[in-house]
């Protein structure tokens, strides 16, 4: 139940993306350029997401299991450190360069938009670069190193 759960918002997060545009990177490109032809569709999607995601969260507080049954997992970290600003940053400028963040990528890669594909490589890799540096950190010093 649960995967057919996540495959159904899935669809719905999918088709919300390409009915509103996100999916078209000309039209997130359009938002960002605030020297030229300013599209402000984007701040008018993203309000709308926030508004119904802080009612679900306002409810989620409240409850210790999902509707489905699966224990909540909400987060807890408050604190704003070196690594969330830089990943802050580091989303922004490829959002800004390709017009694509991951979930609108993932659409446009449905349609077969070549770009999609290029910006999905490159995410796949940033995310193992990460792996793989998180799992070197937490590696025990070799024998003989100071």
């Amino acid at each position: 139940m649960l995967a057919l759960t996540s495959l159904l918002a899935g669809l719905v997060f999918g088709l919300g993306l390409i009915l509103s545009g996100m999916a078209n990177p000309a039209k997130v490109l359009g938002f960002l350029d605030l020297s030229g032809h300013w599209d402000p569709s984007l701040a008018v999607v993203m309000g709308g997401a926030v508004a119904v995601s802080a009612l679900a969260f306002l409810a989620a507080r409240r409850r210790s299991v999902s509707l489905l049954g699966a224990a909540m997992k909400l987060p807890t970290a408050r604190r704003i450190d070196r690594r969330l600003v830089m990943g802050s940053m580091l989303f922004g400028i490829g959002w800004g360069i390709a017009g694509f963040c991951p979930g609108p990528a993932l659409v446009a890669l449905g349609m077969g938009e070549v770009k999609a594909l290029v910006f999905a490589i490159a995410m796949l890799a940033g995310m193992g670069l990460f792996e793989l540096l998180e799992w070197k950190k937490q590696q025990p010093p070799a024998l003989g190193a100071r």
